[in-house]
């Protein structure tokens, strides 16, 4: 509770519009003594104050509660005026004003947002004031709700100054958690994947032995895969997306083929048909599509029809590329297609366990990173994602466009840009 009063007082120093508002509460009064307090059931606190009277109040000086008006004021919420203690029937013969030495005195409840009483906006003179009529009151009225206006604003600014250091420190925290599983997990796993990769070329390995190599083998590197799933996934979240390196490609279809057959190897039952181009010059990260490439069709086979084949397809028009994953099986409806790509997100009916569900998160944030998209179309059992990137042809057409010389048709130069 300590904390949280000098914490008030401290943002009622940091208001430039204070000392502002002290003046001008002085010069239409005449009080000598003008101060902003904060007010608690058993707190008087002083956050700042204009003292012509030398009473030696100082910013976080504190009075006894019992001692002032203000007490009053915090329990009913309603301000106390006096012009003349000496001719006031009331206050006359009270404790007090013959404390202080004062004879005029105001105090204005200052009142938070949220409904809460914060203090008081008050002051006090030796010399009788008249202090109650409808113009001075009102004044006092408006600077004590400026004031409360003012907190809300300051308040706000500090929330969200402790966001932003707190989205640093778990900004931070994930970077650390990146090298983690770049360095001190992938390592280890790295020598067991070579180890048992060496012992499967052994001679002379019983059945049983060779296959509990095999079995750690897959499950080292299946331990892999999530790794660089889940550093993926830290790395799109943070904003940046999935870290590509771009080159200059002329034929994919490779490294689509490699894919697949790495992947009919796990799924021995299942068919796979692919209609996969040559020399397509895409700019493009030639390992991260091969990635979305095997996330697509690992959805297909987890999710897909199993007496389907699954259908790959790239072709390239009006210069664009277009990837397309296509699988039997129920058709989705829009609000499961419009949540595919969130991480961890699996569909309620969904029998799999298989993966962490962030294949396809990943598939999106490597589309993101290629400036491209992907869509998913599902009618009448059927499911196909589609991938479109800029091939090369295009680009190069638009930076040719781009920075031809100012004389070039404004309007063609907006066409040949794709958003």
């Amino acid at each position: 509770m300590e904390s949280n009063l000098m914490a008030d007082v401290a943002m009622i120093q940091s208001m430039k519009t204070i000392p502002t508002i002290l003046d001008a509460v002085a010069s239409i009064t005449g009080l000598r003594f003008v101060c902003v307090s904060r007010v608690t059931s058993d707190k008087w606190v002083t956050c700042a104050v204009l003292d012509q009277l030398n009473f030696g109040l100082a910013p976080g000086a504190e009075l006894d509660i019992s001692t002032t008006f203000c007490e009053k004021v915090c329990g009913t919420g309603n301000a106390i005026i006096i012009n003349n203690v000496s001719e006031d029937p009331v206050f006359r013969d009270h404790p007090i004003p013959k404390m202080y030495g004062f004879e005029s005195y105001i105090s204005i409840p200052i009142v938070q947002k949220n409904g809460e009483f914060f203090g008081t906006l008050c002051g006090l003179d030796l010399a009788p004031l008249d202090l109650n009529n409808t113009a001075t009151v009102s004044s006092m009225e408006m600077f004590a709700e400026l004031i409360s206006h003012q907190l809300a604003s300051e308040k706000s600014l500090a929330e969200t100054q402790r966001a932003l250091k707190h989205e640093r420190e778990t900004a931070e925290f994930r970077e650390q958690f990146i090298a983690v599983l770049g360095h001190d997990i992938r390592n280890p796993l790295n020598a067991i994947l070579t180890a048992t990769q060496m012992l499967k070329t052994k001679k002379e390995i019983e059945p049983k032995v060779a296959s509990m190599i095999q079995l750690i083998h897959n499950s080292a590197d299946r331990i892999s895969g999530i790794v660089n799933d889940v550093v993926d996934l830290t790395r799109g979240k943070m904003g940046g997306g999935i870290a590509v390196q771009l080159n200059y490609e002329n034929d994919l279809s490779e490294t689509f083929n490699h894919v697949i057959s790495e992947l009919l190897i796990d799924y021995p039952s299942r068919t796979i048909v692919a209609d996969v181009e040559a020399n397509v010059d895409l700019y493009c990260d030639r390992g991260r599509l091969g990635q979305l490439l095997s996330n697509l069709i690992k959805n297909a086979l987890i999710h897909g029809d199993t007496s389907t084949p699954i259908n790959v397809v790239t072709k390239t028009s009006d210069g664009l590329f277009h990837l397309s994953v296509t699988n039997g099986g129920p058709t989705l409806s829009q609000d499961t297609i419009k949540n595919l790509f969130k991480a961890f997100w699996r569909a309620s009916n969904s029998l799999s366990t298989e993966g962490l569900g962030l294949g396809l998160f990943i598939v999106s944030e490597i589309a993101r990173s290629h400036s491209g998209t992907i869509n998913v179309y599902s009618a009448n059992g059927s499911t196909t994602f589609t991938l479109t990137i800029k091939n090369r042809s295009f680009i190069e057409r638009r930076n040719n466009v781009l920075s031809a010389p100012a004389a070039t048709d404004r309007r063609t130069v907006r066409d040949l840009q794709v958003n």
